[in-house]
């Protein structure tokens, strides 16, 4: 019987090497990266049944990455696992095309049924935020949430490395733009969301889930 390919990732190789002990005995593990830009290509060249995927990860955040990924592999499972308990993550994770959430914490006894469950067509949360989940739907936190995505994946890029303190000719080089042209999404990104100045704009980025850098 084939088994299901699992590509890992996340930013902490400590994390990696613990995870491939915990699924390499079950599945067929094809690859670990540690950004969310090496995420995408590795998806593309690789072609996993399962992604293990962090938020918090360097360039480009995992929510961001599954976005694009799910672009070029509509069917491709995702199982986001993460240290932040934060409902607003779970509620764009599962926007972003997320069939399952679990914490880190408890990696270890949810993490094989949540990839599981995903390869069965099913949906996980790990019951720690299953219940606030359901409850933010109810009381409009899914709203706002939805609010925030109305910026461009583009916008949602330069957010997050804004937020990492690269500069514009930083940004250009990651991205195959012009400085002048990061300048003007900044500067776009900041009219439309009504803010003043850089700091309120990575308050902004913080509060609705677009990093998960402390405030």
């Amino acid at each position: 019987m084939k088994r299901t390919r699992i590509l890992l990732a996340d930013d902490h190789k400590i994390v990696l090497d613990g995870l491939r002990s915990l699924l390499e005995p079950t599945f067929d593990l094809v690859g670990m990266v540690e950004d969310g830009r090496a995420l995408v290509s590795a998806v593309e060249q690789l072609r996993p049944d399962v992604i293990v995927v962090d938020i918090s990860m360097p360039l480009l955040n995992g929510i961001e990455a599954v976005r694009q990924i799910k672009k070029l592999d509509s069917q491709v499972k995702v199982v986001f696992l993460t240290m932040h308990p934060d409902v607003t993550y779970a509620i764009r994770a599962f926007e972003a095309g997320a069939s399952g959430f679990v914490l880190k914490h408890s990696a270890s006894s949810e993490l094989l049924t949540a990839i599981q469950e995903a390869i069965k067509g099913r949906t996980y949360v790990t019951p720690m935020i299953a219940g606030e989940l359901v409850q933010a739907y109810q009381g409009g936190t899914y709203r706002q949430v939805e609010e925030a995505q109305q910026l461009t994946p583009r916008q949602r890029e330069i957010l997050q490395l804004l937020v990492e303190g690269r500069s514009a000719k930083e940004i250009a080089s990651l991205l195959n733009i012009s400085p002048r042209t990061v300048e003007f999404h900044k500067y776009n990104l900041m009219a439309k969301l009504n803010l003043k100045s850089v700091p309120a704009l990575i308050q902004y980025a913080i509060k609705h889930g677009f990093t998960t850098l402390e405030g």
